[in-house]
């Protein structure tokens, strides 16, 4: 078995001609039974799948057409959590260059990414990275990453922005703005899915100025015994919303209906997940759901996330007024977004993490 160093990245293992994994990737028994081939379950016609919601009629001046557009965004959020959105106002052109110039950053050698290494242990977590073991078993994630913060523009450090290649930073800025905008529609339809204003969520995760977009590329290298691994163990988002694009190679799988759903790799389309801190605010009517990414021996996979999130410490996370009555109580007792990752990683350390 290859040793791994604290510093290992993954492409350097997959690259390096093993044909076993080291032992710290393989997953648990019980998550063994249920990893599966991505590229049979991707062409599985039978199985259960997340919807798509065309966003062309969002501000249709057709009341009913407008009406049943929203209606189907927020059945999605309530059944599902996690939606494909189409039509959503953002170019092909503009998401064509947020990913090549990504993956050109993750083209480079792997000394040249290493100039961006993050320092978990420092508290400097942006940057390039590879997954800690931080859960109690020492279990490892067959994937690196690239992290930071992408807007507002004012909070970015943009002297760990790749400066190659040359269209990185212009490219992944524009993408940023208008996928804030965007957050901004979605966040509107889904208040007055729950009877609010339409700008009550907006407010409570932060407005303008304090919701943070963090940007995250994972990079997902083949992998010789992929039935042995994952790239993302099971979990669901602490944000607010979660905006995902990918090299159209499948590996998201959702736990919808008491089994492991495979996203279909849907052309043009941007990913949505409802994330914990909406689910809080709407007291479990909106669903954040479990979810995890398969890897595979054939591609390597690159998925770009953005997680709005709602500042640290400056506001009380829990359900709001308006979702709670007599009959429904609070699901969620009050916390910051802190305390919330905090509990998230408390509850893993200590293994009462749902094994589903």
């Amino acid at each position: 078995m290859v040793a791994v160093s604290a510093n290992t990245r993954v492409e350097t293992l997959a690259t390096s001609g093993i044909h076993q994994i080291p032992k710290e990737y393989i997953r648990p028994q019980h998550e063994l039974k249920t990893i599966t081939n991505i590229f049979h379950e991707h062409n599985d016609q039978q199985a259960p799948q997340l919807p798509t919601i065309d966003l062309n009629h969002i501000h249709s001046h057709d009341p009913k057409t407008r009406q049943r557009c929203r209606d189907e965004l927020t059945k999605a959020a309530t059944e599902w959590g996690v939606m494909h959105l189409v039509s959503h106002g953002i170019s092909g052109d503009l998401i064509g260059r947020v990913k090549a110039s990504g993956e050109s950053f993750f083209d480079q050698p792997v000394e040249e990414k290493e100039k961006y290494c993050n320092d978990i242990a420092s508290g400097k977590i942006q940057g390039y990275g590879s997954k800690l073991a931080n859960n109690a078993c020492g279990q490892l994630e067959w994937e690196d990453y690239f992290f930071h913060l992408v807007f507002p523009e004012e909070k970015r450090d943009l002297t760990i922005w790749p400066t190659k290649p040359d269209d990185y930073i212009p490219a992944t800025t524009e993408y940023a703005k208008q996928l804030r905008a965007l957050a901004t529609k979605i966040l509107s339809v889904l208040s007055l899915g729950l009877g609010l204003e339409e700008d009550r969520l907006e407010k409570e995760v932060g407005g303008m100025e304090e919701l943070l977009l963090q940007l995250k590329i994972n990079y997902y290298p083949k992998c010789p015994q992929p039935e042995l691994a994952l790239g993302v163990e099971a979990h669901t988002d602490v944000s607010a919303l979660t905006f995902i694009l990918h090299n159209m190679v499948p590996g998201l799988q959702l736990f919808y209906g008491g089994r492991w759903v495979t996203a279909k790799c849907v052309p043009d389309s941007i990913i949505l997940h409802i994330g914990d801190t909406i689910e809080i605010l709407s007291n479990g009517k909106y669903k954040s759901i479990l979810h995890r990414g398969l890897v595979n021996k054939e591609k390597v996979r690159i998925s770009w996330a953005v997680f709005c999130e709602p500042p640290k410490e400056k506001i009380i996370l829990k359900p709001l007024p308006e979702t709670v009555s007599e009959e429904e109580p609070p699901l969620f007792p009050p916390r910051t977004f802190h305390q919330h990752m905090e509990h998230k990683l408390f509850r893993k350390n200590n293994d009462a993490v749902d094994p589903k």
